[in-house]
């Protein structure tokens, strides 16, 4: 069974930085496109941050910059770096991984960017 479960989430003040991280299990994470997405309330979901297996990286013009995207094959781990940070990051942040034509993802962890 595939699980993806993140962490690091929480209430930030505006400039200030977080680090989310997913884990995987149950899934060949070396051959997964990663990426995280989020979802603000009253929005679409958007895709943040993308990294292949080849670890090229893609991020929304929004958070160029701010966010980095990495990844631990061994530790079958993704990461989001983010930096800066602004109200408008406030979302539920999403871990994705893309196997061929399938989608898996996790729970969500809250992002909060609040003075």
């Amino acid at each position: 069974q595939v699980r993806l479960v993140e962490s690091g989430g929480g209430l930030v003040q505006p400039g200030g930085s977080l680090r989310l991280s997913c884990t995987a299990a149950g899934i060949n994470f070396s051959i997964c496109t990663m990426g995280w997405y989020r979802q603000a309330p009253g929005k679409q979901r958007e895709l943040v941050a993308s990294i292949t297996t080849g670890d090229t990286t893609d991020y929304v013009d929004s958070v160029k910059g701010r966010f980095t995207i990495s990844r631990d094959n061994a530790k079958k781990e993704v990461f989001l770096q983010m930096n800066s940070l602004k109200p408008e990051d406030t979302a539920v942040y999403s871990c994705n991984a893309k196997v061929k034509w399938v989608d898996y993802w996790g729970q969500g962890t809250q992002v909060t960017v609040s003075s």
